[in-house]
């Protein structure tokens, strides 16, 4: 059964312990970042609402069900694993960042400063979950913002806690539909809009667009290398005339050179 989070951010404190856990478990350097980049995987936003309350917003990988950043990645650097996770294959990455393009949210992030770098992002703790731990995130929360489990389980506790306080929580769990669900889940206080989510999104999978392009590829690379073809045989078919003529008329002049000599 896929795992996931729910981050509760009425219950979030700010404290950052979640950013530090993410940075010490993946041996990340440098200081938590205000946000995500190739060596910040996991960042903690101070939002502003309407109201002049202030919210804590983390930012990570959704880790989406049907992940975009795998359906366009030409070498499956990318691959959604049975823990939920979508996790990063470095060696096969060519450095292509269809993946960052692809991502509603964002997400994937370019190491800039280095001579051969990797697309780097939060992997959902791949390798504490499939030996049956929490994520680190989840163990170091002081107040259970961040829930670790079943998603199905979570989606019940989301909506039971909705049900339970409808005055505290906005009736809608984050990521349950986005582009077909996510793995990481967000309950708020406030509209998600105010918190820079976005909710433009479709609740159809993203991949299932960028088939629809993808599939049409192999298509255009055989067009592509008729039309060259076409091309490279109409090109060679002039020369090979005009070399042709030249040689008639070259045979011509020695022809009419030879009589002429005879001639004389």
């Amino acid at each position: 059964m896929k795992k996931g989070l729910l981050i509760d951010l009425t219950l979030c404190i700010g404290c950052g312990a979640c950013t530090e856990a993410c940075k010490v478990q993946n041996k990340l350097p440098g200081e938590v970042e205000p946000e995500l980049t190739g060596y910040t995987w996991a960042s903690l936003e101070t939002r502003e609402t309407d109201e002049g309350d202030e919210i804590y917003v983390r930012r990570l990988c959704m880790h989406c069900e049907e992940p975009a950043c795998a359906s366009v990645c030409p070498v499956a650097a990318f691959e959604k694993t049975d823990t939920g996770a979508v996790i990063y294959k470095s060696e096969r990455c060519i450095g292509c960042r269809y993946c960052m393009v692809a991502c509603p949210f964002s997400v994937p992030k370019y190491q800039w400063d280095k001579t051969f770098p990797f697309v780097q992002k939060c992997i959902l703790c791949y390798d504490l979950v499939k030996d049956g731990e929490q994520t680190a995130c989840a163990k170091v929360c002081p107040t259970e913002a961040t829930l670790f489990g079943d998603r199905e389980s979570l989606l019940q506790i989301a909506r039971r806690r909705i049900e339970k306080d409808p005055g505290k929580y906005v009736d809608h769990i984050y990521g349950e539909h986005e582009v077909g669900g996510t793995s990481v889940m967000f309950l708020s206080s406030v509209p998600f809009e105010q918190l820079g989510f976005r909710t433009d999104l479709t609740r159809k999978p993203l991949p299932s667009f960028t088939w629809g392009v993808m599939s049409l590829v192999p298509n255009i690379i055989s067009l592509g290398g008729l039309t060259l073809f076409g091309t490279w045989w109409i090109i060679n078919r002039r020369m090979k005339l005009a070399r042709e003529r030249l040689e008639q008329e070259q045979n011509q002049e020695e022809s009419e050179n030879k009589l002429s000599e005879g001639s004389e």
